[in-house]
């Protein structure tokens, strides 16, 4: 392909993708499936690598560079970004309107509603419509540079067609202000991660996304999947663009930034009272966090003649929401034990309402936490419901009112189910139950194991298996393969009923799980650390779970995404003789120790590299990607000089003609599948 018609079709794929990013991560309304986005996206990535001098930064695929500068770069904001007075309640907020309209001597004044997001306010500098500098709020005067961060979030455009600002009624050099936030989904997904990795939880969504914002790891920020909402439009030296502000929001939105939809433009304090009504009663729905919604006057004429009070415009108010917080006395502290035999201390509270919900426990996190607090059975606290599952403890009220507790609380030595030792391992925050047969673990452990992304056991849920634990017929997850009908059939009572057909579906589920690969058989022993994908890496590696068994610390750290921690986890499991027993177990129950493709016979296609490309007549992409793995060869996504075979069929693309170019070997699927047969 000349290399004319290469940078056009770069430049058509950076444009369709630009598009699709936009349906997805703006308007939440994709056009096309996941698949097909990383296929375009892939074809970049492959001309981009083939062709460097075609790299631009504002392609889609450089939002992610490497590491942020140490010590982000102090840069003076054009206007300050200036803090707002608050109101709290309905007199407050027409307090607040009689003196607009005393001041800018009008008696109508119109006013846009928008959501008060709970996050980090950011300015984006924009030249010749590219993303040229992001800077944090800072200090109102100056803040700090974090553009390699902010780069990597899809709800920032890294350029703006010259047609969108057309279009938007932007100029080619301008700024943009608005709020990052952590979705509440993305918040839960970091604790649960951090969890996994025996990390503090963070405290809150806001934290959370002011904390990522500022790190040092552009990737990691990519994974935390942050969203920006526009909410000001100014020019390059900080003059509002926009006659009024409901203008500039719908202008931001034309030119293809998030702006939050729930927003209202009211003519009147009485629609602006019953779009904060409607705002506050949907608050618990939301996708993220607010605590409140920001009244602006609409005219930016206005805003001069109001002017400013100490730090904070006149012509503008945030009405705050009664905090979703109340105050209740901590009965005690239980601890509840999990899966990994982690001691979760969580309060018992005299019962509160917060939010129309009834809240009777809340977490405490661990030991360092209760002390951070320093919280005492007995005391009055301040309990919080925010964007988290489970309320948390903000802090001890203390006053004649709620006079303190007197009872400390220590972690116990000994676990509370079953009286197994407790540890707190030298580095973590976490106390551990060591028994490997707590019932508490146990009960934890057989639901993971059966479950659908693992063992994939159906009809072996909770019921059944806690009537089986309580009736002392699983003392392990290896127990579940010595399960008989009769044994099934005894658990049958006037509360529990079990039939025998249900006992026959259950045993065939239980045999079928045999059949499953290496892969979620290690997924399936609840390793430390150890999720789905790393599962996967081991499996490929390591080929067996001997191999794993006897692999040192160095070799387990040359996997792909294994660390030290990775590795110390894995070698642990494997050092506790009653863990390698269990194995020894399931390998004589039946259950696939090795990975799949490594029991096959012959590899005809050993040492050889196809690319496929095409609609085949009878094989799916993924068909024929494993059968050529399963006979030894290797499936690349693009095509270079390394390439043995290009496998194509009906519409195959470029690829076909990037192969004739370096003369690579061009084979349909009847080909393909006689090199399969070869001896």
């Amino acid at each position: 392909m000349a290399k004319r018609d290469i940078a056009v079709e770069t430049e058509e794929l950076r444009e369709q993708i630009r598009h699709h990013e936009y349906r997805y991560y703006v308007l939440d309304d994709p056009e096309i499936p996941d698949a097909e986005f990383d296929r375009l996206m892939n074809r970049l990535k492959q001309i981009e690598a083939e062709h460097p001098e075609l790299v631009s930064d504002d392609s889609p695929t450089q939002r992610v560079g490497g590491r942020a500068a140490e010590g982000f770069a102090k840069v003076e904001h054009s206007r300050p970004m200036l803090s707002l007075d608050n109101a709290y309640n309905e007199e407050e907020l027409r307090a607040w309107d009689t003196r607009v309209k005393d001041l800018a001597r009008r008696a109508d004044i119109t006013y846009t509603c928008e959501m008060k997001l709970d996050g980090m306010s950011l300015a984006l500098w924009y030249r010749d419509g590219a993303l040229e500098r992001a800077i944090t709020r800072g200090d109102g005067t100056v803040g700090e540079d974090v553009t390699a961060n902010v780069r990597t979030m899809r709800t920032v455009p890294l350029t703006v067609a010259a047609a969108k600002l057309k279009k938007a009624g932007l100029p080619k050099d301008f700024e943009v202000r608005g709020e990052v936030v952590m979705p509440i989904a993305a918040f839960r997904r970091l604790n649960e991660q951090r969890e996994a990795e025996g990390l503090a939880r963070a405290a809150n969504p806001r934290n959370a996304a002011a904390g990522s914002i500022r790190m040092v790891d552009a990737r990691e920020v990519a994974r935390r999947r942050l969203d920006l909402y526009a909410y000001f439009a100014l020019t390059a030296d900080g003059r509002d663009v926009f006659a009024h502000q409901s203008q500039a929001l719908d202008a931001l939105a034309a030119a293809g930034f998030k702006v939050n939809p729930k927003r209202r433009l009211a003519h009147n304090i009485d629609e602006v009272l019953e779009f904060i009504n409607a705002v506050e009663r949907e608050r618990e729905g939301l996708p993220y966090e607010i605590d409140g919604v920001v009244v602006k006057v609409d005219e930016i004429a206005i805003h001069a003649r109001l002017g400013f009070t100490g730090k904070a415009p006149r012509w503008a108010i945030a009405y705050k929401f009664a905090a979703r917080a109340a105050v209740t006395r901590l009965q005690e502290i239980a601890i509840q034990v999990g899966r990994t035999g982690k001691l979760t201390p969580l309060a018992v509270l005299a019962p509160v309402s917060i939010g129309g919900t009834t809240v009777k426990r809340a977490t405490l996190h661990n030991a360092d936490e209760i002390e951070r607090l320093g919280v005492l059975i007995g005391d009055y606290v301040q309990v919080e419901r925010g964007g988290d599952v489970i309320p948390k403890i903000v802090k001890v009220v203390e006053d004649k009112e709620h006079p303190r507790g007197t009872k400390k609380f220590h972690f116990p030595e000994t676990c509370p189910e079953c009286g197994g030792h407790v540890v707190r391992a030298e580095g973590e925050v976490d106390h551990r139950c060591v028994n490997a047969n707590c019932p508490a673990k146990l009960r934890e452990t057989l639901l993971h194991f059966v479950s659908r992304g693992v063992m994939n056991i159906e009809g072996m849920g909770e019921a059944l298996v806690n009537r089986l634990v309580d009736a002392g017929l699983l003392h392990n997850v290896a127990d579940i393969y010595e399960l008989d009908e009769a044994k099934l059939l005894s658990l049958r009572s006037e509360a529990f009923r079990i039939g025998e057909k249900t006992a026959r579906n259950v045993l065939a589920e239980v045999e079928r799980s045999k059949q499953l690969p290496l892969e979620r058989v290690i997924l399936a022993l609840g390793i430390r650390f150890v999720g789905e994908r790393t599962a996967q890496f081991l499996a490929r590696h390591f080929g067996s779970l001997d191999a794993i068994e006897q692999a040192s610390e160095e070799e387990l750290q040359q996997v792909e995404e294994v660390g030290p921690r990775v590795s110390q986890a894995v070698r642990e499991f494997f050092a506790e003789k009653k863990n390698r027993e269990l194995v020894a177990r399931l390998k004589s129950a039946g259950l696939r120790m090795t990975e799949q493709k490594r029991e096959r016979g012959p590899q005809p296609l050993a040492g050889k590299t196809f690319v496929l490309t095409g609609t085949l007549p009878t094989l799916t992409r993924d068909e024929a990607k494993s059968k050529i793995e399963a006979a030894g060869g290797k499936v690349s996504g693009s095509v270079s000089k390394k390439t043995d075979y290009l496998v194509a069929g009906e519409e195959a693309g470029s690829k076909l003609d990037k192969a004739r170019s370096l003369s690579v070997n061009v084979i349909d699927e009847e080909a393909l599948l006689k090199l399969l047969t070869q001896k």
